[in-house]
């Protein structure tokens, strides 16, 4: 079995309390340590990528993004998959192209830039074409930033998922969802759902899986734990005398 299939048998016949758990690497190193833990694939975060290469977040040249990501692949020997924010502008035969020389099983292409959400019947075009560009040698987890612009109708995003799936998306990923909103976002949505989880925060993945998400990832959210451990570090190197 290849990879890609390997990855997205991951995301079919779970039970409710053991959702795929996926966390996120920045950078090589941080690959090996989530890998040499057991977990059977990763998911990449664009800001915490973007963070690793001293980018803010949204800011990241797609050379630069590939060639960090290719680096994480290269590094680990379980699946990866990886956010490339909206697909910096490729079409969707470049952009297969890339992700698929560096590696990855499967990516992450949200639904807004700068000025807002894409039009869902576009959006959901431009996906069918990397769908069909890909085959199944890609997993697609099409994000929703309905709730992450503002728009708090789960309606909105219940459309929004229908029109991606049908578009030949693997997965939907509506982030930043109300966690009481989860269960009516699994009754109207078909296929694996993606939801966000806060490292040491809010429901555990077991209990957002008990809520209806398939898969958990984490966003940048364990690249801010590790920040967070190096700086309590830091500051007591520094408090030492004849530092």
């Amino acid at each position: 079995m290849s990879h890609a299939a390997a990855f997205r048998a991951l995301h079919h016949g779970r039970v409710p309390d053991d959702p795929l758990v996926l966390p996120g690497p920045w950078d090589a190193a941080s690959a090996r340590v989530f890998a040499a833990a057991g977990f059977p694939a990763l998911a990449t975060p664009s800001a915490g990528v973007a963070a690793s290469l001293g980018y803010e977040d949204g800011r990241t040249p797609a050379d630069e993004m590939f060639a960090a990501v290719a680096r994480i692949v290269r590094a680990v020997d379980v699946p990866v998959s990886a956010d490339v924010e909206g697909g910096y502008g490729l079409a969707p035969k470049e952009l297969v192209e890339r992700l698929l020389e560096t590696g990855v099983v499967g990516c992450n292409l949200e639904d807004s830039t700068r000025e807002g959400l894409k039009d869902p019947a576009e959006h959901a075009e431009w996906l069918a074409g990397v769908r069909e560009e890909a085959g199944d040698r890609l997993f697609l987890n099409a994000r929703i930033d309905t709730f992450v612009r503002g728009a708090e109708d789960p309606g909105a995003a219940i459309e929004r998922a229908a029109a991606y799936v049908a578009a030949g998306a693997d997965c939907v990923y509506p982030i930043a969802v109300p966690v009481a909103l989860l269960p009516l976002l699994r009754a109207g949505i078909q296929g694996p759902l993606n939801v966000i989880a806060r490292p040491g925060e809010g429901p555990s993945p077991a209990e957002l899986g008990g809520l209806g998400a398939t898969r958990i990832t984490f966003g940048p959210g364990l690249l801010r734990q590790a920040e967070h451990a190096v700086r309590e570090h830091a500051e007591r190197l520094a408090a030492q005398p004849g530092r």
